[in-house]
């Protein structure tokens, strides 16, 4: 059965611009099959063993996995609650490779609509049963991926998920993605080598993921479940030995939720994006992370406290400025809580996502990695091209999305390209949300924001692009010939209009 988009009148559109409601419950959440997990005001008991995620790691060159999607329940204090898995299990099994390994997945869908797969921030072919978006798995089908992982990837986080237009936000939102993990050089750094390693999957889920009587306005906003969870628990501890670093790997992997992290007051350090290791670690106090991005930092052992809990603090993705939601001035903030929840209402105050605990006394803590890898410099664009995101009235649609006044279009090319090519993007947000533009096949260097040059170098995939701002980014298209896609990775944007077609020519 397909969920279908309801239609936002003008009215309707003013409605929304006037704020909307939504809360967080904090419970706690365990998969099918696993012991019962407590989650009390006064007392958090988990089985971290039992909720440890599952691994496929390639052996002799080769990564060989069958994946099966499929309708599952989660157990949410006491209540069963509806969601979508990989093989049964949340977190899905994560897949680990290393460059130059062939990779072959046998995918099977047991859903009652169509989807595919999509091999996030992968520099694989963007064609054929590699990182095709464009295949249909019907329901009861099936579908071979196969692909080689080039011999100069880079090491990083990468992830698979739904990319089947017009189902993607509601399969994600159900809780369809996992980790894809590239293992090379950056791991091999002596500090990094020896840190503790953490996964944090930063997923939120609805009560009922099927339920759209929000209707469009939740859906312009982009969805955002009650229960926000990482790695499928809700608010876990983890145990460090006291000195040790520690390494956490972000991944966000909502539909539309940001999250604008922080340890306390302790500060953190960047080691690595998207698109893997930055030259050099780089401290930060907090972290946002819009949908799609991922990021590794490195925390220190050896502060002197025995507990530091992982916050998000609030962020508001749209502002009341000139008649619609940007960043300039006007009106002052839409509302400070995160937009788009199923329900409940929007809060100020940071939420504890997990807690570090250190054990044994206090010792010296190990030191932090002085250089990581080069970030190569790109050479000047032979283009520049300039993408304009906003929103509008369709006939037959009501409310869309649009990139350069256009809807998403499967049949049509918007941008041709020469393989080698170096070029300029501007991204240019003049709509009412904030949206995290994404490309596929071919990473890219921010240059500046609003003409301000970007401090650092690092590779992304995914960038954050405010109400009002403009962002350059800067791209190689190389190795693969073939269309592949950019869009908004608010996943409801996507699905409503808000995403492209690129074709690379050799």
């Amino acid at each position: 059965m397909r969920y279908p988009l309801p239609r936002l009148s003008r009215r309707q559109l003013l409605t929304l611009m006037a704020g909307t409601t939504g809360a967080v419950l904090l419970t706690q959440c365990r998969g099918q099959g696993r012991s019962p997990v407590t989650n009390t005001e006064t007392d958090t008991v988990t089985d971290t063993e039992l909720m440890a995620q599952a691994v496929e790691r390639s052996a002799d060159g080769l990564l060989q996995v069958r994946l099966e999607a499929a309708a599952s329940q989660l157990n949410v204090a006491g209540q069963e609650i509806p969601i979508f898995t990989y093989n049964g299990q949340f977190p899905p099994p994560r897949l680990e490779a290393s460059p130059g390994d062939r990779v072959r997945i046998e995918f099977h869908n047991r859903l009652d609509e169509p989807t595919n797969l999509h091999f996030h921030g992968l520099h694989i072919p963007p064609t054929g049963n590699a990182d095709n978006t464009f295949l249909e798995v019907a329901p009861g089908g099936s579908q071979r991926y196969e692909f080689t992982i080039p011999e100069d990837h880079p090491a990083g986080t990468f992830f698979y998920h739904p990319h089947y237009h017009g189902w993607v936000a509601h399969q994600v939102l159900a809780g369809l993605g996992g980790l894809f993990v590239i293992r090379g050089d950056l791991d091999e750094i002596q500090e990094v080598q020896q840190a503790t390693e953490q996964f944090v999957i930063l997923k939120d889920f609805a009560t009922d993921f099927r339920d759209v009587s929000g209707g469009h306005m939740a859906m312009m906003a982009g969805r955002e479940g009650e229960f926000v969870t990482v790695n499928g628990e809700i608010r876990p501890s983890w145990r460090v030995p006291n000195g040790e670093l520690l390494r956490l790997r972000f991944v966000n992997t909502s539909n539309a939720r940001f999250y604008n992290l922080a340890l306390d007051d302790r500060p953190f350090y960047l080691i690595a994006t998207d698109g893997g290791a930055i030259a050099q670690p780089r401290e930060l106090s907090e972290l946002l992370l819009s949908p799609g991005e991922r990021a590794d930092v490195l925390v220190r052992g050896d502060e002197g406290a025995a507990s530091v809990n992982l916050v998000n603090r609030p962020y508001s993705r749209g502002r009341m400025g000139g008649g619609m939601m940007g960043n300039g001035g006007g009106m002052g903030r839409m509302g400070r809580g995160r937009m788009g929840r199923m329900g409940g209402r929007e809060s100020d105050e940071a939420e504890v996502l997990a807690t570090i605990s250190y054990d044994g006394d206090p010792v010296s803590g190990r030191s932090l990695p002085r250089q990581l890898r080069p970030v190569d410099t790109l050479p000047e664009p032979s283009q520049t091209r300039r993408f304009v995101f906003n929103h509008g009235m369709a006939r037959g649609q009501g409310m869309v999305f649009l990139i350069n006044g256009k809807t998403f279009d499967g049949d049509r090319t918007d941008v041709q390209v020469q393989l080698g090519q170096v070029e300029d993007w501007e991204i240019v947000n003049e709509g009412m949300f904030d949206h995290p533009f994404h490309l596929h096949t071919n990473p890219f260097q921010v240059m500046s924001r609003n003409g301000q040059p970007e401090r650092d170098r690092a590779w992304k995939d995914v960038v954050l692009v405010k109400a009002g701002e403009t962002v350059r980014l800067r791209t190689r298209f190389q190795d693969f010939p073939g269309r592949t896609m950019y869009h908004c990775h608010i996943l409801d944007h996507e699905d409503q209009g808000m995403m492209g077609i690129v074709e690379m020519q050799a």
